[in-house]
């Protein structure tokens, strides 16, 4: 019997809106069984998203100042609470079947600590302290996050691992609720290049762990198959 596959499409950098709208269509494609489950990798322009969850507090210069230096937010629908998004962070939007969605969370959390170790970092998962701790750690540093909603059987959101990115915006918010987090990066623990092409090869090897915690086989797909024009 031949394995299911996983289309990858990769999409360079989205405006966050742009990204959900995508997002709801492709959704509501999968519930329909007209697309098979997909993977979506991409980076945002700088935006705050605050999950459900998220409480006072968590933007506390309020959201004018914020901004006022370049960053967007956005209100969604997935689980969790405040994060970033920025250019660097690779973010990982899978629209995908699911009726079991805290394995499918723990999915997520193998596939990035497998691509991290292939960096050479040792990563661990906090799952036994709450799931505020959901995500990727490095001791005590966050480096990946997660927030997923599942609509009639299918996942939206997904998750976001700091690559090269900037972490300053963090430390301007609570970060996923946890008042003394530190984030930090691939780059800050394994050094090396902080080029395009770290954020494109952490992709690729992410995109290949994921669909191995899916028993599934990635198979690479152009940006018109999911915006039906080409990305600028």
């Amino acid at each position: 019997m031949a394995t299911a596959e996983l289309r990858v499409v990769c999409l360079g950098t989205v405006e966050y809106c742009e990204s959900l709208a995508l997002q709801h269509r492709l959704c509501a494609e999968r519930q329909a069984e007209a697309i098979g489950d997909t993977l979506l990798l991409l980076e945002h322009p700088p935006v705050y998203t605050r999950g459900r969850r998220t409480g006072e507090g968590e933007l506390p210069m309020g959201e004018a100042w914020y901004r006022s230096q370049g960053i967007d937010i956005v209100d969604v629908d997935r689980g969790g609470k405040v994060t970033y998004h920025g250019p660097g962070q690779l973010v990982g939007y899978p629209i995908m079947r699911t009726d079991a969605v805290v394995e499918f969370v723990r999915r997520m959390e193998r596939a990035m600590v497998t691509a991290l170790r292939a960096e050479g970092i040792v990563p661990r998962t906090r799952n036994d302290e709450g799931r505020d701790y959901t995500g990727v750690w490095v001791e005590d540093r966050k480096i990946a996050s997660i927030g997923v909603h599942v609509a009639r059987g299918v996942t939206t959101h997904g998750f976001a691992v700091n690559v090269t990115n900037d972490l300053q915006p963090f430390g301007w918010v609570v970060p996923c609720g946890l008042p003394e987090v530190q984030m930090t990066s691939v780059l800050q623990e394994a050094g090396g290049d902080a080029g395009a092409a770290r954020v494109t090869g952490f992709a690729a090897a992410m995109a290949q762990a994921f669909a191995a915690e899916h028993g599934l086989v990635p198979v690479d797909a152009p940006a018109t198959s999911v915006w039906g024009e080409p990305v600028a």
